[in-house]
């Protein structure tokens, strides 16, 4: 992926707050529930804090493979890649805070909070200029018209 495209996607991804996390359980079935991003700045990197013991954290022992969504208003971007436990204390204690301290009020030194690292391969996104009200706009355009909807921009890029 280019810079202007990584660019892109973190662009997207900032100041968003929760994603749904998809993992592959042990039948091959998939598994998804929300879960709060880290606000770090996206470098192909997402990461989000879990108890060890957790079905996202036993999924991903087993199957590395995880796709994240995130969307809202007019902007939604769907990142593949493969997940890697992070028990490292400094790493926890670099992303703690208060939000974090709520769900895990054990601490970020107790063995079990981990971190889940999604290390991205690919990401694709939607994104329409101006929002929901611009999406509503060009959706009530399309009807009147009889023309297709003018959906904004959408790519799929390597990372």
């Amino acid at each position: 992926m280019t810079d202007d495209q990584t660019r892109k996607v973190a662009e997207l991804l900032k100041g968003e707050r929760f994603a749904f996390l998809t993992t592959v359980m042990k039948d091959g079935r998939l598994a998804s529930r929300p879960m709060t991003l880290q606000d770090v700045e996206f470098d192909g990197d997402l990461w989000f804090f879990a108890e060890r013991d957790s079905n996202p954290v036993r999924h991903i022992t087993d199957s590395p493979q995880v796709n994240v969504g995130v969307g809202s208003g007019g902007t939604w971007v769907s990142v593949s890649g493969d997940a890697v436990l992070v028990s490292d204390v400094a790493k926890k204690r670099e992303l703690w805070n208060s939000a974090v301290e709520a769900w895990f009020p054990q601490g970020p030194d107790d063995d079990s909070v981990v971190l889940l690292k999604v290390e991205a391969d690919s990401a694709e996104y939607w994104d329409s200029p101006g929002g929901r009200l611009a999406t509503v706009f060009s959706f009530v355009k399309a009807k009147v018209t009889g023309e297709r909807i003018e959906g904004g921009e959408n790519e799929k890029v390597e990372l």
